[in-house]
């Protein structure tokens, strides 16, 4: 047998004041509590008795059944000796009013203590506690069976590692709860989301959480790369007149992912692969149907959409034939020279000549 004495450890400052032996009436009620109520692996617990009975003899403590090989510790009232049992690791100290201290508890220390009293008359008594030890959870990770899913064809399946019992797991999308949705699916313990059907918008990012009593954690964010696409193109601007001489810039663009590979068809014949199209100094041969195609390497997907362009010329003025009779030819006037006073003679009209 071996006396009783505080442990040297940092941490039993709270177990310090339970050195001294107090009584109580009899008529209390006799109980015992998990200090604290949940305790992380690794850290000390102290199984608190209140209102000790005054007539004891002795009082033991058994992990689980009161069984003598679930002794962990007893103490002999009259003689201040305590008694290590079977079950004892080197980690209880069992204090004067019947509190129990375990150190650096470990998820075995879970369950059961029972703390049995025998009185001076020999008639015991006995009272159960829980302990429940829980591990420092570590932080989580996300893993997919497909981060580079194609949209509308395959699912995606999201698994929050690693898995720990007594654990609540929890999802997050773009830092949010989770949303009700046909196409979100939980598995029973909530570790698992499944995508049912991904769509375009569906990226993320995704994050996990996990938590227990004593500790918490979340993941780093996860985002989805989701092939979709491409889309109807569209070519702009939206003209579809030009005038010879000009120059014609056309633009195809299509939402896709990755981004689409663009090309042309002007009037059947294929042409550059661009996204951009120019054709300098148009004329009215440039005039017809132009086709662009957007193309998705990954998914394998084609699309097209026609725009027909017309040239035309510059405008020329012109100016409408008179409907009235054309006025003469002027006539040609014949000058005499006169002698000083002669009288001035009537000027005579010569008609214009006739060339045969």
């Amino acid at each position: 047998m071996e006396s009783p004495s505080a442990p040297a450890h940092g941490g039993l400052l709270l177990a310090a004041s339970l050195l001294t032996f107090w009584s109580l009436p009899t008529t209390a009620q006799f109980t015992m509590e998990s200090v604290p109520p949940n305790a992380a692996e690794g850290k000390d617990v102290l199984l608190r008795v209140h209102n000790l009975p005054g007539d004891l003899r002795r009082y033991a403590w058994y992990k689980g059944e009161i069984v003598e090989n679930n002794e962990i510790v007893s103490y002999v009232i009259e003689t201040q000796t305590t008694i290590n049992g079977t079950a004892y690791s080197g980690r209880e100290t069992i204090y004067p009013n019947g509190s129990l201290l375990l150190q650096n508890v470990t998820l075995k220390d879970t369950g059961k203590y029972n703390l049995q009293l025998i009185l001076r008359d020999y008639a015991t008594k006995q009272v159960t506690g829980q302990l429940r030890v829980y591990p420092v959870l570590p932080k989580p990770s996300i893993t997919s069976n497909n981060s580079n899913p194609e949209e509308h064809k395959d699912p995606v399946v999201l698994t929050c590692e690693p898995q720990t019992e007594n654990t609540t797991y929890l999802w997050l999308i773009n830092s949010q709860s989770l949303q009700d949705s046909a196409r979100l699916q939980l598995s029973k313990d909530n570790r698992t989301l499944t995508l049912l059907i991904v769509m375009r918008n569906d990226t993320g990012p995704y994050e996990c959480e996990i938590q227990n009593p004593v500790s918490a954690g979340r993941s780093d964010p996860l985002t989805l790369n989701v092939l979709c696409g491409p889309d109807t193109p569209s070519i702009s601007p939206s003209n579809s007149h030009y005038l010879r001489g000009t120059n014609l810039s056309l633009s195809c663009q299509a939402a896709c992912n990755p981004p689409a590979r663009y090309s042309w068809i002007i009037n059947g014949g294929p042409q550059q692969h661009t996204q951009e199209l120019f054709i300098p100094n148009i004329t009215a041969h440039d005039s017809g149907s132009y086709i662009c195609l957007a193309h998705n390497s990954i998914t394998g997907l084609t699309r097209t959409t026609v725009k027909t362009i017309t040239v035309y010329g510059p405008v020329t003025r012109v100016i409408p034939k008179s409907t009235h009779p054309q006025p003469p030819p002027l006539a040609r006037v014949h000058l005499e020279s006169l002698p000083s006073g002669a009288p001035y003679p009537t000027p005579r009209q010569q008609a214009p000549s006739t060339r045969n």
